[in-house]
């Protein structure tokens, strides 16, 4: 089941804070293979298929370095087509000795690093959604070691050029300030699900019977401020709607919780994590 179509609420682009646009864009092309749709001065676009944006790197003026202890990004996800797309990213990274850390979540499994500001990203396959063990409405999901063994199994080594064309944001994890502010903003406010928990740390939320499509912590700390708008971290991030009235629908309950909604759609939630509601032309 495709969990990030036109039928269900996703985020489907991220925009970043970085310090040295050169430097990041290097990065982004050499060690992940993503392409650049166009740069005009301080700013660039990212692709996977080279036609659909799935992340932009702003440089500020002024630039400051990530920020300790605040809210915004935790990581963004890209979400590969295929395990054996996954093990192959994995063969690319031992081969150019990039760090990275890993898990088995059940429902997909995943590699994390950082960029050259401090950014997360994580690169992730999902398993089959009929695999995925549900309970009341909640996912089960765990952060079992992965296989790596398994996972390069009967893989040929091959050599990395680009992350595939249909590659996609698989979904957004982010530092809040409040957890039970932020769930009935994202609950009650954009109408989305709450489909696991982590005991008051985290919870996870998706449409559309995803595992989730948006992550949210308090691990920063509960009360924790938001970076300036030079530092490195989160810009702003893009949720893609099914249409005009489903975007009509959620700023009127937005509006019934007082949240203001600009006139090109930006929101801020709670922690002033900004994002833009899209809706396909």
């Amino acid at each position: 089941m495709n969990f990030h179509n036109d039928a269900t609420i996703h985020v489907s682009h991220v925009s970043l804070n970085v310090t040295n646009l050169d430097r990041s864009l290097s990065f982004y092309e050499k060690v992940i293979g993503l392409h650049t749709l166009n740069r005009q001065d301080n700013v660039a676009q990212l692709s996977a298929n080279g036609k659909t944006p799935l992340l932009d790197l702003y440089q500020p003026t002024d630039a400051q370095p990530k920020e300790p202890r605040t809210t915004g990004l935790y990581h963004f996800a890209l979400l590969l087509p295929t395990r054996k797309d996954l093990a192959h990213i994995v063969q690319h990274f031992q081969r150019i000795g990039l760090p990275i850390a890993s898990s088995d979540h059940l429902v997909s499994e995943a590699i994390y690093f950082n960029d050259p500001d401090g950014n997360g990203i994580e690169i992730y396959a999902d398993r089959d959604a009929k695999d995925w063990t549900w309970n009341d409405g909640l996912v089960h999901m765990t952060v079992d070691p992965l296989d790596f063994d398994d996972l390069l199994e009967d893989v040929e080594a091959s050599t990395w050029s680009a992350v595939p064309s249909n590659t996609v944001m698989g979904h957004l994890h982010l530092h809040v300030a409040n957890l039970l502010e932020t769930e009935t903003f994202y609950t009650e406010g954009l109408g989305l699900d709450v489909v696991s928990r982590f005991s008051n740390q985290a919870l996870f939320i998706s449409d559309n019977g995803y595992h989730h499509h948006l992550g949210l912590n308090v691990w920063n700390g509960v009360g924790a401020k938001p970076p300036s708008s030079h530092s490195t971290g989160l810009r702003f991030y893009t949720l893609t709607l099914p249409n005009e009235q489903a975007r009509q629908d959620m700023i009127t309950r937005l509006q019934r919780l007082q949240v203001t909604v600009s006139d090109d759609f930006m929101i801020a939630d709670p922690s002033n994590n900004q994002f833009l509601l899209h809706v396909p032309s």
